[in-house]
This record gives C-alpha cells, sequence and structure tokens, in this order.
C-alpha cells in the first residue's frame, strides 16, 4: 500500500497546550545514550520539535540545537520551552527544507515526527545538512503491542523508522505514566486524530473517553506502559 502524503503541518493546530501538558517525555538513561552517540560540542537539529518535549532535554545538556517546527501553535509552545536557552534556536520550516546550511549539524533528531514526513525528501535533506559522521535518530514513545494498521495518510512513527533507516541499531527503554481522569483526557485530546469541541462527534468521543478510564483505572490513576524507542544510523548508510 502506498502513502498518499496530505498537507500535516496543521493537524495539531488547537493541541499544543494539550500536547505540553500531558505527552510523556524521555527517560534520563535514553538521552543518556544520545549524549553518548554525540561528538563533542555537536550541533543537533530537532526536526518536527513540536512544544519541545525532547528539544529541552538536548538543550539543557548545553548542545547548540536547531529547532524546526512548522505549525504555528506548537511553535508558540515551543518558543515558551525554550525560552531559558540561548543555545536553542527555533526555525519556522519543513523537515524537506529545513533552511540549514549544508553539512551544518552532526545530530539529527526526530521526536515522535518522523510518520508525518516525506522520507524520501527528508531522506536527501538529511544528506545535505549533515556532517560527514552525523548520526539520524527518530525516538518516540509507544505502548507494548501497539501496531495499529498502516493509514491512508501517514505511517505511524514506528512503521516510517522501519522504512527510513537500513540498518539501524534500535534499542527500548521503560517509560511508564500515571493518568489522573483529567490529565487522560488532555492527554487524548493531544493526538493529531482526536476532533476538537466544535468537531461533530466530539461528545461521544469523550463518553468513550471516560469510559476507558473508567475501565482501567486503579484507586484515581490510569498507569499506560509506555516504552521509548531509539532507532539511529550514520548518514552515510541511507541509502
Amino acid at each position: 500500500m502506498s502513502i498518499q502524503f496530505i498537507e500535516n503541518t496543521e493537524r495539531f493546530t488547537g493541541k499544543a497546550q494539550a500536547y505540553v501538558a500531558t505527552r510523556p517525555g524521555y527517560p534520563d538513561e535514553a538521552i543518556d545514550y544520545i549524549r553518548s552517540l554525540a561528538p563533542t560540542g555537536a550541533v543537533f537539529a530537532d526536526i518536527g520539535a513540536g512544544t519541545g518535549k525532547f528539544t529541552e532535554l538536548i538543550a539543557r545538556c548545553g548542545y547548540e540545537v536547531f529547532a524546526i517546527e512548522p505549525n504555528d501553535d506548537m511553535r508558540e509552545q515551543l518558543a515558551v520551552t525554550l525560552a531559558p536557552f540561548q543555545n536553542a534556536r527555533i526555525i519556522n520550516s519543513t523537515a524537506e527544507k529545513t533552511t540549514l546550511q549544508e553539512k551544518s549539524v552532526d545530530v539529527i533528531t526526530c521526536s515522535q515526527s518522523l510518520g508525518w514526513l516525506d522520507l524520501n525528501a527528508f531522506r536527501n535533506e538529511c544528506k545535505r545538512i549533515g556532517k560527514i559522521n552525523g548520526i539520524v535518530i527518530s525516538l518516540f514513545n509507544r505502548t507494548p503491542g501497539d501496531n495499529p494498521p498502516l493509514s491512508s495518510h501517514r505511517y505511524t512513527t514506528e512503521q516510517a523508522s522501519e522504512l527510513f533507516f537500513r540498518k539501524p541499531t534500535v534499542l527500548e527503554y521503560a517509560n511508564p505514566i500515571h493518568y489522573s481522569r483529567e490529565r487522560w483526557l488532555q492527554f487524548k485530546a493531544s493526538i493529531s486524530d482526536s476532533p476538537l469541541p466544535s468537531d461533530q462527534g466530539y461528545e461521544a468521543h469523550i463518553d468513550e473517553v471516560n469510559a476507558t478510564f473508567d475501565r482501567r483505572n486503579v484507586d484515581g490513576l490510569l498507569r499506560i506502559d509506555f516504552v521509548t524507542r531509539i532507532y539511529f544510523e550514520r548518514i552515510e548508510l541511507l541509502k
């Protein structure tokens, strides 16, 4: 089945606040591993940086980071997240046309974003902006057994990672999260395909989300056993 890509830059419009409040971050062990891959003084490009969930963790380590984010709502929240960091620069551009200089980046990261990209065009952009011996990393949070069917408009991040890389190194780290009912509702609201309050079917969606919490919560908390998965490969191996 071939994917017919449509404009994805607006799919998170109206969801930035819910996203930053409830989407899982990344465990220290995963960040430490990524740091171990980066050369001293590395320059990062975080592609589809969103609200900065991952970008902030890299910026805190002192690396120079270019945060690439095309969505206005997400970029507004990204600016709040990265305000304390003079080493982080936000760029309003896309993964396929980052506007970064050739051979300027040591580490290219996609946190939860690879499935939204035109993989062939992004691969070419990685080769253009990546330094010799640079690396590309896809990292994302998933739940065990999560294997959704192929969508008509995009790959999941995991499917995209399997297709994008040739011979990647793949690692996993436990990343469990506990949600109250309010945060569970916010988390579900942060998902790209979830209806907004003005959309048809919103009330039915909320009823279903509440019913899931009622079935699965223990003492008022719903535990989601997220796993952070990392794929990485040297740029020169991308064909």
